[in-house]
């Protein structure tokens, strides 16, 4: 195995429309694809893969270690998503670590002084969020749990000062806008997308932690049932 600051790795965000893979060593990136386009994971993200490999000159056998983010996020995408990489680290027998969304998000907004909201779009007209501050060395520590609501009622919950940042702040701009002017910092548009390079860089540092997994562990992170799991439960009487 390749030291931390030389080890492989490559990581696959399809939580949300944006779809993005990294390819970085250790800390470092080496090459990242993101697309933000209306088609399924599954037509494209094998597609990245192979791209970027070839353009840097790695193998699949060359990799040490693969992550994945487990959501929350779209249901559909997380299940591509995680199961492309299960299937690469069963065949190639490599540990895989998995990454928060919602850590993803804040690794936007390096060494913000107040604390940060990860706003994530839900749909059903609610959003995930969780609050984070950002340590110099550690990046972004969860200062709170995370949840799903609908933003009118997170709005009321927040501190008196946070910056946003997620796809779910494009989406209720208007109601962040209606805030006063000094409780809500709101980056530009670009600051929204999650990044497969900022989740290898969380990986990274869990898996100095000893927190690899085997890919049979990696399950996604829904926070509320699927639209199945509710239809049996009301079927049930539950």
């Amino acid at each position: 195995m390749e030291t931390a600051e030389g080890i492989k790795i490559l990581t696959v965000d399809s939580s949300s429309f944006t779809g993005s893979v990294a390819l970085c060593r250790g800390e470092f990136l080496v090459a990242e694809s993101l697309l933000n386009v209306r088609s399924t994971h599954s037509e494209k993200l094998l597609k990245q893969i192979d791209l970027l490999l070839d353009e840097v000159g790695w193998i699949l056998q060359d990799l040490d270690l693969l992550a994945v983010v487990t959501g929350p996020g779209s249901f559909t995408g997380l299940r591509i998503g995680i199961a492309t990489v299960k299937g690469l680290a069963q065949v190639l027998n490599k540990p895989v670590v998995s990454v928060s969304a919602l850590q993803t998000a804040a690794m936007n907004l390096p060494l913000c002084s107040v604390p940060i909201c990860a706003f994530l779009d839900a749909r059903k007209k609610e959003v995930y969020s969780q609050l984070f501050e950002w340590h110099p060395s550690d990046g972004p520590i969860a200062i709170g749990p995370s949840s799903v609501l609908p933003p009118e009622k997170l709005l009321k919950e927040l501190p008196e000062k946070v910056a946003f940042v997620g796809d779910g702040v494009l989406l209720y701009r208007h109601l962040l806008d209606a805030l006063p002017a000094q409780q809500a910092l709101i980056p530009v548009a670009t600051a929204h997308q999650l990044r497969a390079a900022h989740a290898s860089w969380l990986a990274l540092q869990a898996w100095q932690r000893g927190l690899g997994q085997s890919a049979a562990e990696i399950l996604p992170t829904y926070i509320r049932p699927s639209d199945a799991e509710l239809n049996l439960s009301s079927k049930q009487g539950i």
